[in-house]
């Protein structure tokens, strides 16, 4: 069971990023991101790593595409002209993602642990996972957070619009 569930996400995901791709919309590119992600945690979560799957939910389908989205507000990113054709053949690989992403949640959720085989459980516990973040790793945080301040401040000089001055007739 848990290797059909893996290779079901494992196509969702790389559905969703192709898709994503070739988006000429950059909110319906986010949306299809979203989609990459959740499959990505529950692709984390089928392997034994919960809080990873968390913190993939957390940072990367609400923290970074939150920022996404408010970039492409500010920067005005949307196409001006809309997609023609029925509503059903724009909202299909929405729906048919969004739907194998809720049976294969379903699944996970009364899925048996004990009887799963075939995939190992490991258990790395918030504080063990800390530690060796902020201890082995804290110079590769410090210079992710950094990176990231750059990104806010960069996004914050492009999506700026400048005031002009009023002429003055000579």
């Amino acid at each position: 069971m848990a290797a059909i569930l893996f290779y079901i996400l494992s196509a969702v995901a790389l559905g969703a990023t192709l898709i994503c791709v070739t988006r000429r919309n950059p909110v319906h590119a986010v949306i299809y991101l979203v989609h990459a992600f959740f499959a990505l945690a529950m692709i984390f979560y089928l392997f034994g790593a919960p809080l990873v799957a968390a913190w993939e939910v957390i940072i990367y389908a609400g923290a970074i595409m939150v920022l996404f989205m408010f970039i492409i507000m500010m920067l005005e990113l949307a196409p001006d002209q809309t997609t023609e054709g029925p509503g059903w053949k724009r909202w299909l690989p929405v729906l048919l993602l969004s739907g194998t992403l809720v049976v294969c949640t379903l699944l996970l959720m009364f899925a048996d642990a004990e009887t799963a085989s075939g995939v190992p459980r490991y258990y790395a516990s918030p504080r063990t996972f800390g530690y060796a973040l902020f201890k082995e790793y804290a110079l590769a945080v410090e210079i992710v957070s950094f990176q990231l301040l750059f990104a806010a401040v960069g996004a914050f000089y492009v999506g700026r619009r400048e005031k002009r001055k009023p002429r003055r007739a000579p």
